[in-house]
């Protein structure tokens, strides 16, 4: 199905695309079926009332598809490069390489990996000029499968964040591959029909309860659950945070567009209006690596 392309870029993601559309469409009849679908967005009203669970909104819904299917490409690019850096790096700067088709050398890499994505993910919500590129998959103000798509365009982070996996040995190969599963197991955690799940799944596994958290732009579930497949990394690192109310979703300052140029790209926007306006070096850096939010007026970071 995928032989035209190089072995290192046939995607877990492609082959789960069914599965993908079947999950979205199951969930927007639903929605439909419950009259729970919208037309406005909840910061469009006086005030932020939350939608109904697991409602859609036909607009926000289709800016999510087509962030999703534009970013296929716009990864594949990135991935392209850096096939480069890490074929180089495996091959002259490992001091080892790890077999391609041993068990462990899966687990290595898909382990490893989502470590490195946790503080990748993490890095991305407290470094402004990362949470650039992240920003658009938390502009949903609903909280639905097609959330899941809504995918950033520019992964150069998460390329940087990986590089220590070749270096240790893993063929990049599976490194792909590894970020991929990571991937096709986040798509079912962006759901509010599933409730809390059994104990010890919850402990050790990121799940729908850990990252609606993670979606919520209240003050006590910011910059909370950075976990992919693994929600154990945050309970050892301190971002570990409990679902105890319904999260209210979106961005803290909504963006009040369905332009899907405009949803990835007007943090760009934003970082260099304050950088020519800022006064001082210190607050140009504090603009581009400071958290999202900062202002000269803070305490030094």
């Amino acid at each position: 199905m995928l032989d035209f392309l190089p072995e290192a870029m046939r995607e877990p993601t492609v082959l789960a695309i069914p599965f993908f559309v079947l999950l979205v469409v199951l969930e927007w009849v639903a929605a439909w079926k419950l009259d729970h679908t919208a037309t406005d967005r909840p910061s469009q009203h006086d005030e932020r009332v939350p939608a109904p669970r697991g409602s859609y909104n036909a607009r926000d819904s289709r800016a999510s598809l087509l962030m999703g299917l534009v970013s296929i490409a716009t990864s594949a690019g990135w991935k392209m490069t850096a096939l480069l850096a890490y074929s180089a790096i495996f091959a002259y700067l490992a001091p080892w390489q790890l077999p391609a088709n041993a068990w462990y050398t899966w687990l290595i890499a898909f382990v490893g990996l989502d470590f490195l994505f946790y503080w990748e993910h993490r890095m991305a919500h407290r470094v402004r000029l990362v949470w650039a590129t992240h920003q658009a998959h938390h502009s949903s103000e609903y909280f639905n499968f097609t959330t899941a798509l809504r995918q950033k365009w520019n992964n150069s982070a998460g390329i940087v964040m990986w590089l220590p996996l070749p270096l240790l040995g893993v063929p990049p190969a599976l490194v792909f591959a590894a970020y991929s599963l990571n991937l096709v197991y986040q798509f079912w955690i962006h759901t509010e029909h599933i409730g809390k799940l059994w104990a010890p799944v919850e402990f050790v596994f990121n799940t729908p309860s850990h990252h609606r958290v993670h979606h919520g732009s209240d003050a006590d579930y910011l910059d909370r659950n950075y976990g992919g497949t693994f929600i154990i990394w945050d309970r050892m690192f301190g971002t570990f945070r409990s679902e105890t109310y319904r999260p209210t979703y979106g961005l803290t300052k909504p963006v009040d567009t369905y332009n899907i140029w405009r949803l990835q790209t007007h943090e760009y926007g934003a970082i260099a209006r304050d950088v020519r306006t800022a006064d001082g070096l210190r607050a140009r850096l504090g603009h581009v690596f400071g958290p999202p939010g900062w202002r000269p007026d803070h305490r030094p970071y």
